[in-house]
C-alpha cells in the first residue's frame, strides 16, 4: 500500500452491482480481509499492512426503489499498534428505476468520509462510483469506473483519481457462481502514474446464492505492481432484514 489513493484501501473489496436494497429493508454486511503479504515498513506515516486483518461493518437501508444510504465503520486488527477503529463513511446511492426499462442496470453512489492518517494518508475523501451491470443467462458482468477525490492528504491537489473495478462471473450451479474481480487505481485522468506506482489487483472469487436474504462472497487476490499488497484473502457476509 502506498500513499496513493487505493481503489478501496483493502477494507471493502467489492465490485458493486446496480441493484439497491429494497425499500424499508436493511442490509448488514461484514467485510473481512486479511493481508497475507503486504507492506512491512511505515510509509509516509502509514502503518504496514503485512499480516493485518481489516473488519468493516456496512449497514445499508433502502428508502425507496431508487435510493438507499450506506454507512461504513472501518476497523484494523494487527500487532504493533495496528488494532484500532480506522474511520467511517456515508454512501448515498441512486439507481435508474426499473420502469425506465434500460437494457443494463445503472446506479451511482457518492461515498464520503474520514479515516485516520496512520491507516490512510488521505484522511478526508469522496468516492464517485458509477455502476453498470448486465446478466446474460449465467454470465454476469459489472463495471464500476470509480473516481476518487482527496480533500486532505498527499493527493488533495492531484484531482480525480481513476480507480476502475470490474467483475465477471458465471453461474456454475444455481448456488455457486465463480469469476474474476479486478481493482485498480491508475492516477489522475490524462496524467496517469507510472505503471509500477499504480494499484492493480486480480481476485478469483466465488458467490454463494444460498437465499435472497443472504450475501456471501469470498476470494483470493494478487497484487500486480510493487505498490500493491501482494496477497489478500477476503470474505463478505451479508444479511437482509
Amino acid at each position: 500500500m502506498s500513499c496513493r489513493l487505493m481503489a478501496q484501501d483493502n477494507y471493502e473489496i467489492q465490485v458493486y452491482g446496480s441493484e439497491l436494497v429494497d425499500s424499508a429493508h436493511t442490509m448488514v454486511e461484514l467485510h473481512s480481509n486479511y493481508t497475507l503479504n503486504g507492506s512491512k515498513t511505515v510509509i509516509d506515516g502509514m502503518l504496514p499492512t503485512n499480516h493485518v486483518e481489516h473488519e468493516t461493518v456496512e449497514i445499508t437501508h433502502g428508502w425507496t426503489s431508487f435510493f438507499e444510504t450506506g454507512f461504513y465503520f472501518f476497523n484494523s486488527v494487527g500487532s504493533d499498534g495496528r488494532t484500532a477503529y480506522v474511520g467511517s463513511h456515508i454512501r448515498p446511492r441512486f439507481a435508474a428505476p426499473l420502469a425506465w426499462q434500460w437494457p443494463v442496470g445503472v446506479s451511482i453512489s457518492f461515498e464520503y468520509g474520514f479515516q485516520k492518517a496512520q491507516f490512510s494518508p488521505n484522511t478526508e475523501t469522496l468516492e464517485i462510483r458509477p455502476i453498470i451491470d448486465k446478466k446474460w443467462g449465467g454470465l454476469y458482468i459489472s463495471v464500476n469506473p470509480t473516481l476518487d477525490q482527496s480533500f486532505k492528504g498527499p493527493d488533495q491537489n492531484r484531482g480525480l483519481i481513476f480507480s476502475p473495478n470490474v467483475k465477471e462471473s458465471y453461474d456454475i450451479t444455481k448456488v455457486i457462481a465463480l469469476g474474476l474481480e479486478y481493482y485498480g487505481s491508475t492516477g489522475p485522468f490524462f496524467n496517469y502514474d507510472p505503471y509500477q506506482e499504480q494499484q492493480h489487483q486480480i481476485f478469483i472469487a466465488a458467490d454463494l446464492n444460498l437465499s435472497p436474504d443472504w450475501e456471501v462472497n469470498a476470494g483470493y487476490g494478487q497484487g500486480l505492481t510493487k505498490v500493491t499488497d501482494k496477497s489478500i484473502f477476503k470474505l463478505i457476509l451479508g444479511r437482509r432484514f
